[in-house]
């Protein structure tokens, strides 16, 4: 009976043994794992142009998170970083890219951004209009418009998306078929004019090009000759502050555009946002099992 009872308590140990020593292969295994991504990617970001603002932030993620030591950001410009990435969604790799909404990349593909626990790339922003002084008493109705103007972020995105097979004219022809109830509140009791000039200052960004062409249609159906006048954000800020330009709805904030709208904010009236959800930072195709730049690992 004896060494019956023994059997049994050498059994039962040994059965513990088998699931601590299976617990703590898994524990390793996950470790491997994790590691195994880093090293897929070959410990690189893939980014867009040299000096871009974002570019500058990921070298500050990369400063900054120990678990990121050894990485190093890969370089060449927005298009190239796309392909990269079509590429890899294709054959489901994984990668890391610069990543930025709204754009047409997160209607087209299901990707998601990666948490930054350091808050290096900041919050979400909003887009804001801005109209020179003087406007609202000189274009009462011009400013009324642009002033209502609100986009939903997944309408401009679908949009851009659009963009890539057609003209904007034409994009923001279909995007109005669609929404006529929109437009008509932006418009609503606002009396037309004949002809009157007005300037819209834009950035040469999708997005910008896009919701620059929505209030130019919207002005004209009120009767306005729109320009729309691509130009950096520096030159943005001095023409709607000096009065050469009447109207821009490209200005990110609070993060983005923080510094030329500290330089200029007495200059101009903010009419506050016309898109909130906008953000900037580093995304991964849905498909990677990691949620965070603190699921990296440092190059070994």
């Amino acid at each position: 009976m004896m060494n019956f009872k023994r059997k049994i308590l050498g059994i039962f140990i040994v059965l513990i043994l088998s699931l601590m020593i299976a617990g703590c292969g898994s524990s390793n295994e996950d470790a491997q794992a994790e590691g195994s991504v880093s090293e897929e990617l070959d410990y690189t970001i893939t980014g867009t142009e040299p000096g871009a603002g974002q570019t500058k932030k990921n070298e500050e993620v990369l400063d900054s998170y120990d678990n990121l030591a050894g990485w190093e950001q890969e370089l060449s410009s927005a298009g190239a970083m796309l392909s990269q990435l079509s590429k890899a969604i294709d054959n489901k790799e994984p990668i890391i890219f610069s990543a930025w909404s709204p754009h047409y990349k997160f209607a087209k593909w299901d990707l998601k951004y990666l948490k930054d626990p350091k808050g290096i790339h900041g919050d979400e922003e909003k887009i804001t209009t801005i109209a020179r002084k003087g406007l609202k008493d000189e274009m009462p109705e011009a400013y009324t418009i642009i002033d209502r103007i609100q986009l939903e972020l997944p309408d401009v995105e679908e949009a851009l998306l659009e963009a890539q097979e057609k003209e904007y004219a034409e994009v923001v022809k279909d995007w109005a078929k669609d929404n006529q109830e929109t437009i008509a509140e932006w418009t609503e009791g606002v009396d037309s004019v004949d002809g009157t000039s007005i300037e819209i200052a834009l950035l040469p960004w999708d997005d910008a090009i896009f919701t620059a062409n929505v209030a130019k249609l919207a002005l004209e159906q009120k009767g306005y000759d729109v320009t729309l006048t691509q130009v950096d954000p520096a030159i943005m800020f001095e023409a709607i502050a000096t009065g050469s330009a009447d109207a821009s709805l490209a200005v990110w904030m609070p993060v983005t555009h923080a510094e030329l709208y500290k330089e200029y904010e007495d200059d101009f009236d903010d009419l506050g946002p016309n898109l909130e959800g906008a953000k900037t930072g580093l995304a991964v195709p849905a498909y990677m099992d990691i949620d965070s730049l603190e699921d990296l690992e440092p190059k070994e």
